[in-house]
């Protein structure tokens, strides 16, 4: 199968993964069967790694349990293996939700959810800033989400152009 209808299949993937393999498969001009191979193969190779619904939390008990945080971390590289090892040890935390290396004046910018501000400090001060290689941090809590993954949060669907009239 052509690259461009894999690219195809994995964009509209993305913006909707509850597709079925018949509309996709319809929408690509391919048969289902052809559509399926290409997922499993997609899925073996690990170019798809999961599927994710995105949930409006504050919508869930007022958000009274969840807080988010992005942590700004500078990082000692080591040798031979760069900010590797140390992105991959923090991966292994369970309130981590993603780790980016990043350009700038921090090396890695690490996502974690936690139950409080003062558990997410804790984490930061006692599990996160005691690594070895981890020079410092600077912890900015999310006050409100907008958008995420293409997402507009709270987004109601009205109509939102100007009314143009003769």
């Amino acid at each position: 199968m052509s690259d461009d209808v894999k690219k195809r299949l994995l964009q509209v993937l993305e913006q909707n993964h509850k597709i079925t393999s018949k509309t996709l498969a319809t929408m690509l001009e391919i048969t289902d069967t052809e559509v399926k191979e290409i997922i499993k193969e997609l899925e073996e190779a690990k170019v798809i790694l999961g599927y994710v619904t995105l949930i409006d939390w504050e919508k869930v008990n007022n958000n009274d349990d969840n807080v988010t945080a992005i942590i700004d971390v500078k990082v000692t590289p080591q040798r031979d293996v760069g900010f590797d090892t140390i992105a991959e040890r923090i991966c292994r935390f369970p309130e981590v939700k993603g780790v980016y290396l990043m350009s700038g004046g921090y090396d890695l910018s690490v996502v974690i959810e936690g139950t409080s501000m003062k558990k997410v400090a804790f984490f930061v001060a006692d599990r996160l800033a005691t690594l070895e290689n981890v020079q410092s941090t600077a912890t900015h809590f999310v006050l409100k989400k907008y958008k995420q993954d293409g997402i507009i949060f709270g987004e109601d669907k009205k109509d939102r152009r100007l009314v143009v009239s003769p």
